[in-house]
């Protein structure tokens, strides 16, 4: 366990607890770190080529369904990445040296409070402001059978929002826009009423839906239930992440556990009818395209999102696989990929303006990791006290139903690099191998889907314990947050308000919200 506690924080704004930032810091500080070869070089090219076997082949964007789709509609990957841009940011640690977690700064506050949408409040950023305390919006988005879309406000191209890094995509910059326009009509809905109330009430329904919609997609439900009292989350349950003052932002988390967002990423994305809008995530680096999810700039004519692609804001068909004629295919609800320990093919070299040195996101992640000094996965379920998954369980490929040997190989991770990898697992990997012990059938909102549901793997009891500890224990850690105010509040229009309903409101549908 951890007895870290982060440096005394100082004022963000004035509407909320006086955390500004924080410092990254260990849950498992007495555990060893995990090592993959005598130096230097056999270390990197080990996790090199651990990190080319999570990579999968090359698969072009389509429409309908997909073997490799979960039961979670896609728009949770992007809200996830949402959350991450709220509570951790660290632009300064390097992979070309060890580094000390005890010694690097977390520019982001670590708790739930949107101060990536928020920035410093109005006071202090009044030009993201108009003067009733309402976000300014930027131009008006245009999408073939899209009618209510706005962008973020810019100068130059570049974002005028808390943290730019939610400008980085297509999908993370529409869905910014519209927390702008949530907070917009919460104002409208109560005239009168301060900043700082309507404030709070955002991030109310925002950490709401942290912890009764984002987290069971996720996490499966026996870690969640080992965190409940009676059916509410007890802050003595949290057994591995303690803090003495404020909490802090532990490695084991935002290094390993809660990138697990990154085996969600589909190649690419439909964003509306027009048949030029089913987009790469990245340029292809062998045919360069601007028409691509790339963010960092003003969106392109056509591209508004139709939500209900991403979050079942409406019922749409289910589609037909493999079938490009099929109409309910371009209009169908498109669903996140398993969590397992496979990547798309973009993210093997992503673009020189996105990361280099190394390109391979996977590397990037594997790389940080040992670099930080986490401990193996195997170690931290010993000390969780939990039976550690066996190599011929880590298996390093697709979580599909039914393999394809041709197309889906599935390699056990003791069978790379000469064995350096048995009973030595990388934590990220070993969590994302976890979830393929921990499937859940989960019903699709959609017509025509299989009776039974998809199988959608589930963070179990290593990076689920990590992930939802970890998100527990800032909001308890925070005094403003709902769970320490008010941890029975729900909002008004009743106890099932998920994502979905947060983008409708958004949108202008649904009752108002108090």
């Amino acid at each position: 366990m951890s007895s870290r506690h982060a440096i005394t924080p100082r004022g963000l704004n004035a509407t909320r607890s006086p955390l500004s930032q924080g410092r990254f810091g260990r849950m498992f500080r007495n555990l060893t770190p995990a090592k993959f070869g005598p130096n230097e070089a056999d270390n990197v090219a080990n996790l090199a080529a651990l990190a080319d076997n999570m990579v999968g082949d090359f698969d072009p964007p389509k429409d309908g369904p997909d073997g490799e789709e979960s039961g979670i509609p896609a728009l949770y990957t992007y809200f996830g990445q949402f959350i991450d841009h709220d509570i951790t940011f660290d632009p300064v640690s390097s992979l070309t040296k060890q580094q000390d977690p005890d010694g690097l700064v977390d520019f982001r506050t670590p708790a739930l409070d949107l101060d990536n949408l928020y920035g410093r409040g109005p006071n202090d950023q009044p030009y993201m402001y108009d003067s009733s305390g309402k976000f300014l919006l930027g131009e008006t988005l245009t999408g073939t059978g899209v009618s209510n879309a706005s962008d973020l406000p810019r100068f130059k191209g570049r974002a005028l929002i808390g943290d730019p890094r939610n400008d980085e995509n297509s999908i993370v910059s529409q869905f910014q826009a519209l927390m702008l326009r949530f907070h917009n009509r919460m104002v409208d809905d109560n005239d009168g009423i301060p900043f700082e109330t309507i404030q709070q009430r955002v991030r109310f329904h925002y950490q709401y839906v942290v912890l009764n919609d984002f987290l069971p997609r996720i996490v499966n439900a026996s870690v969640l239930n080992d965190l409940r009292t009676g059916g509410h989350y007890d802050r003595s349950r949290l057994a591995y992440y303690h803090w003495k003052t404020y909490p802090f932002m532990p490695v084991e988390f935002s290094v390993a556990a809660y990138r697990l967002g990154h085996s969600m990423i589909r190649p690419g994305y439909r964003l509306n009818d027009a048949d030029n809008m089913l987009l790469q995530i990245f340029p292809d680096p062998n045919n360069p395209d601007t028409n691509a999810l790339t963010g960092f700039r003003a969106m392109g004519p056509g591209r508004a999102i139709d939500w209900g692609r991403f979050i079942d804001i409406d019922t749409r068909a289910y589609g037909v696989e493999d079938d490009s004629t099929n109409a309910a295919n371009k209009r169908r609800l498109q669903f996140a990929y398993r969590i397992d320990t496979s990547l798309v093919d973009p993210l093997r070299k992503l673009p020189p303006e996105v990361a280099s040195n190394p390109s391979s996101l996977a590397l990037r992640n594997l790389e940080r990791s040992w670099r930080l000094g986490l401990p193996s996965g195997q170690a931290v379920a010993k000390a969780m006290h939990l039976t550690p998954l066996t190599d011929e369980q880590i298996v390093i490929g697709r979580a599909v139903d039914n393999p394809d040997p041709t197309g889906d190989p599935q390699v056990p991770i003791a069978s790379i690099a000469n064995g350096v990898f048995k009973g030595n697992c990388p934590l990220w990997t070993y969590i994302l191998a976890e979830a393929r012990q921990f499937q859940t059938a989960v019903t699709i909102p959609a017509t025509g889907a299989p009776a039974g549901g998809i199988n959608t793997p589930q963070l179990g009891p290593v990076g689920g314990r990590i992930v939802a500890e970890v998100f527990l224990g800032m909001m308890f850690g925070d005094a403003s947050s709902v769970l320490s105010l008010d941890p029975n509040w729900a909002p008004v229009t009743g106890p099932d308000f998920r994502l979905k309903d947060l983008v409708t409101y958004a949108l202008g549908g649904g009752a108002p919200l108090h």
